[in-house]
């Protein structure tokens, strides 16, 4: 017998959808350029808050939320692969392609903090580094989004299949939080809460502000040149 759960929490949820958005506008402002770039750099530190916000929520989120519900460890891979895995969230695949996709995410936004686009764009921690190593991250900026396009493709691609082939819609329970499951599965749902998400949302908009605003205060600043002044005599 199946029961209807609350699977993914709608701190989670926002956090999937407005990831999906960010994403593709990052995208189309990165591919047009010119004065878009300004907006690639203020979705950049939108990503990096939503980013900061997960890595959180999973130590202090719901339970299906959690890195330790579903994190891909030996057994539960191995188990999953002789098919005697049970589990009602990410299976072990999923959960390595839930790690790959932040691993390079995180790679993508803090590689953009310190790249330049040689023009008029330069990231707010671009004066913290040389113009030669600044250019070696926007190269690692540039790679690192080619991965995130094929990890985001085989996403898709895996959403299709178990919607065609397994018969499990993956994209319904991320926009309802509901999910049909086997009783002897359902366990109850505990952490979270309102407090847990304005105090996760308040850390991770003052790491942005600090990143973005704040560290114009100690950012270095170069030395005006000194004017040669001609000697008196």
């Amino acid at each position: 017998m199946k029961v209807n759960i609350h699977i993914w929490d709608l701190p989670l949820r926002l956090f999937h959808w407005l990831l999906v958005v960010a994403v593709v506008a990052a995208y189309v402002t990165a591919t047009l350029g010119g004065n878009l770039m300004d907006w690639h750099g203020r979705i950049g530190s939108f990503i990096l808050g939503l980013l900061i916000f997960r890595i959180i929520w999973g130590f202090i989120g719901t339970t299906y939320a959690r890195f330790g519900s579903f994190f891909p460890t030996f057994s539960r891979l191995i188990a999953y692969l002789k098919g005697r895995w049970q589990g009602i969230g990410h299976n072990p695949l999923g959960a390595f392609a839930v790690f790959a996709l932040l691993s390079t995410l995180i790679v993508q936004v803090s590689t953009g903090l310190f790249a330049n686009d040689d023009i008029a764009y330069q990231g707010p921690l671009y004066g913290f580094i040389d113009k030669e190593l600044s250019d070696k991250f926007r190269g690692l900026h540039s790679t690192s989004f080619d991965l995130l396009l094929v990890l985001l493709g085989l996403h898709l691609v895996s959403i299709i299949f178990y919607r065609l082939v397994k018969k499990n819609n993956l994209v319904g329970p991320m926009l309802t939080g509901k999910k049909q499951v086997p009783r002897e599965l359902a366990t109850p749902v505990t952490g979270g809460g309102a407090l847990r998400f304005f105090t996760t949302v308040i850390i991770s908009g003052a790491i942005v502000w600090g990143v973005w605003g704040g560290v114009e205060i100690i950012k270095p600043v170069e030395s005006a040149p000194v004017a040669a002044v001609a000697p008196s005599f």
